[in-house]
């Protein structure tokens, strides 16, 4: 929602009035350089929207539209100029549906309305020239990312990850707990990376068939049987290349013993490592960012996965340990598989990754699960804040 100054007006008066804390307000209007305020200047307000119609006036008082605008007298007078601030109390972000890559940039774009102290960025193109979209919360000085539907049958992670942050946002704004934790702490003390889905172009693809775009309808029709309309089982990106088995962390052994040696639905690492341009974004994001933790969420098992090859930071037992009591997940150090994203991060870096399996069954996870994941994953979100 956005204000107009008067003059003597500061974004200190605008924190007591709309009940927003002042580095959320400060965040979301980085054009202003001082507390006060020019007359007529333009003022974000996080957390609120704007009633603009006798209906949603309504919405505030348990009476008909009609009975208010009796109120008020002949209702052409005020129809359709009536400008109230609302506080938003509920989600934007509705995950417990089909999630693709149209869902996940409109919950983008209503949660940028929302809370516009929120930012994103385009880190690089998938296969299609779909947008892999960073989003970022926070200012603090430690570096925490997290991501999702690096495999495109295991969608239910984009909106899993999408809902907490609806959560957060609607909790720190409103400076209410959750589950809680007090979580302007974090928004202070941890500067909040996502990419929500890293294989825009396969997720759309498991959940509405082939692109039109030639050569890859043709081939992936080809790479899934030639006969077959269902690609529900399909994890590879549109050029059949498995995201998460294409980083340099003894990818060699991984593409000696696949059993795929070429592109394929699943499992095929590629001919070299860093050739998808998906899997190259993440990279490069990874590499400029220096995170100081990593978590990459796939399904399923309830498991997640946090040593590789000992190259594991000592303090990263103890924070899985958190994850793995808040969530009732089991904590597995060791996996025989290599060239996945959490695997080059801890070899790299040397610090703390991991891969959490969320749910139980068959990929993909049906719908009907998405509360059940939601609550036993919470822990592990808020966990990845306070261990941060």
């Amino acid at each position: 929602m956005n204000i107009y100054a008067s003059l003597g007006d500061t974004l200190a008066m605008y924190s007591k009035w709309f009940s927003v804390p002042y580095e959320l307000l400060a965040d979301s209007n980085p054009h202003i350089k001082k507390d006060e305020l020019e007359p007529g200047e333009v003022v974000r307000i996080p957390g609120y929207e704007t009633v603009h119609t006798w209906e949603e006036l309504a919405s505030f008082f348990p009476v008909h539209e009609e009975a208010l605008q009796r109120m008020k007298g002949t209702p052409e007078i005020i129809s359709g100029s009536v400008q109230l601030p609302k506080r938003v109390i509920s989600r934007v972000v509705q995950g417990q549906k089909t999630y693709d890559f149209s869902a996940l940039q409109q919950d983008i774009e209503a949660l940028c309305r929302c809370y516009p102290f929120v930012r994103t960025r385009t880190i690089g193109y998938s296969v299609l020239g779909l947008p892999l979209i960073e989003i970022k919360i926070g200012q603090g000085p430690i570096r925490v990312h997290l991501n999702g539907s690096f495999h495109a049958n295991e969608w239910i992670t984009t909106a899993i990850i999408m809902t907490f942050l609806n959560d957060y946002l609607l909790a720190v704004t409103n400076s209410e707990p959750l589950r809680g934790h007090h979580m302007l702490d974090y928004y202070k003390k941890v500067t909040l990376s996502v990419v929500p889905m890293v294989n825009p172009d396969g997720v759309d693809l498991v959940l509405h068939g082939p692109p039109e775009q030639e050569p890859y309808r043709s081939e992936v029709i080809r790479m899934n049987g030639g006969f077959s309309d269902d690609f529900s089982q399909w994890k590879a990106n549109i050029r059949g290349v498995d995201l998460n088995n294409q980083f340099p962390a003894k990818w060699e052994v991984e593409r000696a013993r696949k059993i795929p040696k070429a592109p394929a639905p699943r499992d095929f690492p590629g001919f070299a490592p860093l050739t998808e341009p998906e899997a190259k974004a993440m990279a490069a994001l990874t590499e400029e960012s220096d995170f100081d933790m990593i978590l990459a969420f796939h399904t399923q098992g309830k498991e997640i996965y946090w040593g590789y090859e000992g190259f594991e930071p000592s303090e990263a037992e103890e924070t899985v340990k958190e994850f793995a009591k808040t969530s009732g997940y089991q904590a597995v150090k060791y996996i025989d598989s290599h060239a996945g994203y959490r695997d080059w991060f801890i070899q790299t870096w040397k610090r703390r990754g991991y891969t959490v399996e969320l749910g139980e069954g068959v990929n993909p996870l049906p719908i009907e699960q998405f509360t059940e994941i939601y609550e036993d994953s919470l822990g592990i979100f808020l966990a990845a804040l306070y261990m941060a």
